[in-house]
């Protein structure tokens, strides 16, 4: 039994040592793990870790480079917008101002033209008046006998220039026709050469064509129209029917 008590020691060794060098290395693990406080790791896996962390690092910084760029995007476009919006804003305003300037000269304009439109209105009606004022006053009216007919004949004499006065025709009437604007003379030399006197005054057709004043009656035998060609006569023969005083 001695003899074999070597053999079997060297043989326990040999497996002893891969056992105890298998031991240590788990001991030594487990003593390194174990000797860190509060569960910190080793420095292996420190350093296994450090890589990571890096990494991570890194990824933050160009991340917040990316959100810094995409925040200044943003606040960039918001300018814009804000921008544009102002624009915008400042352009309607403009436009609204425009606008009530425009409207404002429009309502002018036609309260002018309304103004201009009343006064000129007020202008002819005062024109009308006024001319119906003045016809109305030049409008004489005469009454439809012989006392009208020589006031209308001395009115029409007066515009004209005819002297004669309201005695000279009234005497030379009576004498000639008593009156009466139809009279007609059948037996004097006149009738005898087929110009018989007619009218008032007695006058011959060629006398009465050649001495007839215009705006009266072309009619021998108007009153009116008969008197002042006569007296018309009368002033170029005799200066006036005034001096008359018998057949003229």
């Amino acid at each position: 039994m001695p003899k074999n008590t070597p053999a079997r020691s060297r043989a326990l060794t040999r497996t002893h040592k891969i056992a105890i060098a298998g031991v240590a290395t788990l001991g030594a693990a487990a003593v390194a793990f174990t000797a860190v406080p509060g569960g910190q790791t080793t420095t292996s896996e420190a350093a296994s870790a450090q890589a990571p962390v890096a990494y991570k690092s890194e990824q933050l910084q160009k991340s917040s480079v990316t959100e810094q760029l995409a925040g200044h995007s943003l606040q960039s476009k918001a300018e814009e917008a804000k921008a544009a919006k102002e624009k915008a804003a400042a352009a309607a305003k403009a436009k609204a101002k425009a606008a009530a300037e425009a409207a404002a000269k429009k309502k002018a304009a036609a309260a002018a033209a309304a103004k201009k439109a009343a006064q000129e209105r007020k202008a002819k009606e005062a024109s009308r008046s006024a001319k119906r004022a003045a016809v109305k006053a030049t409008t004489k009216r005469y009454s439809n006998n012989l006392d009208g007919w020589i006031k209308e004949s001395l009115d029409i004499m007066k515009s004209k220039g005819i002297p004669g006065s309201y005695n000279g025709l009234y005497r030379n009437i009576i004498r000639e026709s008593s009156g009466n604007p139809n009279a007609i003379n059948n037996w004097d030399i006149n009738a005898i050469n087929g110009i018989p006197s007619k009218g008032l005054l007695q006058v011959i057709p060629p006398t009465f064509e050649a001495y007839h004043v215009s705006g009266t009656s072309w009619n021998i035998y108007d009153p009116v129209a008969n008197i002042t060609a006569a007296a018309n006569y009368a002033a170029d023969k005799y200066g006036s029917m005034d001096n008359v005083n018998s057949a003229y």
